[in-house]
């Protein structure tokens, strides 16, 4: 697993600089022909989310996560039995993954919200 990892790293890593070398030389040919208006074509395209928060997408995704972990804890202290270390037993992921998805929805309607008409920019 580990050897198919690192060869997936190094394939990724020798694509990036071939890219970013070929970019060079195609921007390069384009201002040198002359058509200097055109050469930002190869620039990658700009988020068309101007307003987005990353710091808080992701603030609030961890938030939800702890408050995720916190619940496990809460139900795991207060059952009889191990049902977290149970086989087959998904319900301590069912549960983090839900406060996850909490978290995104969340940050999904803040940013929809500020986005909005009515709603500061």
């Amino acid at each position: 697993m580990i050897d198919a990892l690192i060869t997936a790293i190094v394939f990724l890593g020798i694509y990036q600089m071939i890219k970013v070398f070929t970019d060079y030389l195609l921007k390069r040919r384009i201002i040198i022909s002359g058509h200097v208006d055109k050469a930002d074509i190869l620039n990658a395209p700009k988020d068309k989310e101007e307003l987005s928060y990353p710091t808080l997408k992701w603030g609030l995704v961890s938030f939800f996560a702890g408050i995720g972990l916190l619940v496990i804890a809460f139900i795991q202290q207060n059952m009889d039995s191990d049902w977290i270390y149970n086989q087959g037993s998904y319900v301590a992921v069912g549960v983090e993954l839900i406060a996850i998805s909490v978290g995104f929805l969340t940050y999904f309607f803040i940013a929809r919200s500020r986005k909005a008409p009515g709603g500061r920019p």
